[in-house]
């Protein structure tokens, strides 16, 4: 069976138990997304796991549901496919240290099968940080020594570096990473049999770079908020179970590859630097000093792939695994509609699709380009421009997000007959 995880969330759950990210929410966007295994983040606070007791069960697939399902309150006036969703127990931690006189810091994402498994991490993370302090504890030790706690606590738990190429807080950044996975992890470097790519990158862009040729490419949201669950997904066709998914990670046998963020539409893809609006693209040179306030400049991803790369972009004509790229159907919306995504006549309109297509995954990938244009023309011509990769970008840098849009400006004044012939 085909089903779709998204592992990398967030609960923001902070030492004041101010929560800006909840179970329910995160039930609700997924259903409207079309996502099937969620990740709970997290659970290494003890306000948060002890939320996550009191309001999953257990299933017998390894994975968990909510015990009270809530009403769709999130998207008022839509009508969603039904779908259980399952939730995977995760978190992501930040490892942060000093070698020879060097500082680097690293995010790492943990997935327990169980809350016994759960809390037996917790305990060996509590030794090297506050876990109450965030939802994304901060610990004093290195990258390959967490790798060691968590393959000695059980078979069962699983570690998957976070977003890798990212400037800040990953294992390859420019900024405060490792040049390579052995350097980062060591006499454990061979454990590792995933990493997640980052929502600045994708498989294209990894493939330049050998070391990464035997790992499984994982893609995920890393959302802050519920309505961002779903910006990258991985795909499975396997049964839906914790085990098997991670079985497939591991082999590749069932795992059917990504749904894909535009890398330019991240906010780390080109050098540059925000506060003085200064960006540059990988074949732009500079002297990684900004022009303008004369301090260091962010080096984004895509020249850091550029960096580490041991093949061409030549090289590199297909990856190594399967993947699509996908934008949210808001943005698309807002794009057509000339309004913001968060506007209410944009809201208005998601709703009426969700309604219309069940999920925004069919809405995006899977719906007819007839009935897309049955429900909206020019959607139709927007989806159909997105499954060809035919896209205009501007690239984020330095915490900017970049824009990924479809039409020209004179294009979306014209009656959508017109712009058929195109």
């Amino acid at each position: 069976m085909f089903f779709i995880a998204d592992l990398h969330t967030h609960s923001h759950y902070a030492a004041a138990t101010s929560k800006f990210l909840c179970l329910e929410t995160m039930y609700q966007w997924a259903i409207i997304k079309g996502i099937d295994v969620v990740g709970t983040g997290d659970f290494t606070h003890p306000g948060w796991i002890k939320e996550l007791r009191e309001k999953l069960q257990p299933q017998e697939n390894g994975f968990y549901t909510l015990r009270q399902l809530p009403e769709l309150t999130e998207l008022p006036g839509a009508q969603v496919s039904n779908r259980t969703i399952h939730f995977c127990l995760s978190t992501e931690v930040s490892c942060e240290y000093i070698i020879k006189g060097k500082q680097y810091k690293n995010h790492h994402l943990i997935y327990a099968p169980d809350f016994e498994t759960a809390y037996r991490i917790n305990a060996a993370l509590g030794k090297y940080g506050d876990l109450a302090i965030d939802g994304r504890p901060t610990l004093h030790l290195q990258a390959h020594e967490l790798l060691k706690i968590v393959l000695d606590i059980s078979p069962k738990a699983y570690f998957v570096p976070a977003h890798i190429w990212t400037p800040w807080y990953s294992i390859l950044g420019a900024m405060n990473g490792h040049d390579s996975l052995q350097d980062c992890f060591k006499d454990v470097a061979g454990e590792l049999f995933a990493v997640e790519t980052s929502l600045s990158a994708d498989p294209l862009m990894c493939n330049r770079y050998t070391a990464l040729d035997h790992l499984t490419l994982m893609s995920n949201s890393d959302a802050h908020s519920a309505h961002k669950l779903g910006r990258e997904v991985n795909v499975f066709d396997t049964a839906l179970s914790y085990e098997d998914l991670f079985a497939a990670v591991r082999t590749r046998n069932g795992f059917r590859g990504t749904w894909e963020y535009y890398p330019q539409r991240g906010k780390y893809f080109n050098d540059g630097h925000r506060n003085c609006k200064v960006s540059f693209g990988v074949k732009d040179a500079h002297s990684g000093i900004c022009p303008v306030c004369h301090k260091p400049l962010t080096i984004g991803v895509a020249h850091r792939v550029e960096q580490l790369a041991d093949r061409t972009v030549q090289e590199v004509t297909s990856s190594s695994q399967p993947f699509q790229y996908i934008l949210p159907l808001p943005e698309l919306l807002a794009e057509i509609m000339e309004f913001s995504d968060s506007s209410k006549a944009v809201k208005k309109k998601y709703a009426q699709a969700i309604s219309y297509f069940g999920n925004e995954f069919d809405a995006l990938l899977h719906a007819p380009l007839e009935d897309i244009h049955r429900f909206h023309p020019t959607l139709s011509i927007a989806v159909e421009r997105l499954r060809k990769d035919e896209k205009h970008f501007t690239a984020g840098y330095d915490g900017e997000h970049g824009r990924v849009y479809f039409f020209e400006d004179s294009e979306l004044h014209r009656k959508a007959e017109q712009m058929a012939l195109f």
